[in-house]
């Protein structure tokens, strides 16, 4: 008989989540009610920090945050080579130019050098916008210094959850001005779609909350018209204003519920998640053809575990990808490929040929994402380790 097919990644719902989104439906408000200010204040509260916005997902969050910053038309951000491309398609929908640098082939992340020979190049750059891919955060710290004052949008829709490597919080915004989350039901947490941004600037906080919302602002202590928004010292109750050119991006009550209720077992997810990639790291330990990424006992230690990457050498194997993939989907399991380079995509091919990355290219040579997440069981674990040595470690 045909096994389930096990998927890359998948939500964990449990009860009380449903129980949660209940309690929203029969109650006053669906949107705009109590449960997202009660999910933000919650979540600032776990990652450290003293804001964060809910959106209604990952890409809203990273279009937002980069406006917020003040890309427009002139400016320039940078990001780097292997993520999806909402990270580079957000500093273009504030109409300012994007570049990429290379991986570093440890953390997977931005590659510290090549950001700093970047720079050096391009000095108009104004934002920076390092990846935790796959969960795990490189070094905020040295990202930080290289990109001496400009500002750092961290896209961290991977890693809620994970560890700097000082120990905060990602999302803590200790080294950034803004860090962005995604709620899709692959991530840690989900609230079907949704994101968020995180920040300790009171400023950008504002600012944030106009720009997910029409770009309108209901504060009356940042009125501009005092003649319209005040009838003497009392404001008017009516009142609001647009200041700036926002979208509708709010989060609804019925996801707030979601994320606020799988925020209280995000530490249970994370814990299973760090043990079903060690189970993994143990299994392929002796492999001929199949190696892994961020293996290091400090990136499991810290990472939010997102994704388990495996390193396949198909030349060697005999077979390409394709047939991988194929031969894995006919026992089961469910594997992808995170990501496609961005300079490989047509739209992005302005930003280098492939030879300028040659990390980047090493990585997506060989990776395939396998199962991973917090609804996998000890026995689905074993299914995927035996498939993927069938298939990969003949």
């Amino acid at each position: 008989m045909m096994q389930p097919m096990l998927g890359y990644g998948r939500q964990s719902i449990a009860q009380e989540d449903i129980d949660a989104v209940v309690a929203v439906l029969r109650g006053s408000y669906l949107t705009q009610g109590p449960a997202v200010e009660q999910f933000e204040a919650a979540l600032a509260e776990y990652v450290g920090a003293r804001y964060a916005v809910a959106v209604a997902n990952g890409t809203a969050a990273l279009h937002i945050a980069c406006l917020a910053a003040g890309l427009q038309s002139g400016s320039r951000a940078l990001t780097q080579a292997i993520t999806f491309v909402a990270s580079a398609n957000a500093a273009l929908y504030c109409e300012a130019s994007v570049g990429a640098v290379d991986i570093d082939p440890k953390t997977l992340g931005m590659d510290v050098s090549s950001l700093r020979n970047a720079l050096d190049k391009s000095p108009d750059v104004s934002v920076v916008l390092p990846v935790h891919m796959a969960g795990l955060s490189g070094d905020p710290a040295q990202i930080s210094a290289a990109a001496n004052g400009r500002t750092i949008i961290e896209d961290a829709c991977h890693a809620l959850g994970g560890r700097e490597p000082e120990g905060a919080m990602v999302g803590s915004c200790k080294h950034s001005s803004m860090a962005c989350f995604s709620f899709h039901p692959v991530k840690s947490i989900t609230t079907g779609e949704g994101g968020a941004i995180t920040t300790n600037d009171p400023e950008l906080f504002r600012t944030l909350r106009m720009l997910r919302s029409h770009g309108t602002e209901r504060e009356a202590a940042s009125w501009v018209e005092r003649d319209q928004g005040f009838d003497g010292n009392e404001p008017n109750p009516w009142y609001y204003e647009q200041q700036k050119l926002g979208f509708n991006y709010r989060m609804t009550d019925l996801q707030a519920a979601l994320g606020l209720s799988q925020l209280g077992r995000i530490e249970q997810f994370m814990a299973w998640r760090r043990k079903i990639a060690r189970f993994y790291d143990e299994s392929f330990s002796n492999s001929k053809r199949i190696g892994f990424f961020q293996a290091g006992e400090d990136a499991r230690a810290r990472s939010a575990h997102h994704l388990y990457i495996v390193d396949i050498d198909y030349a060697a194997l005999g077979k390409s990808r394709r047939i991988v993939m194929s031969e894995l989907a006919r026992r089961g399991i469910g594997t992808q490929v995170h990501y496609i380079p961005l300079y490989r995509q047509p739209f992005h091919r302005d930003l280098g040929a492939p030879s300028k990355f040659p990390n980047a290219e090493r990585y997506y040579k060989g990776c395939l994402s396998i199962p991973m997440h917090a609804a996998l069981t000890d026995d689905d674990a074993e299914r995927v380790v035996k498939a993927v040595r069938e298939v990969a470690d003949a």
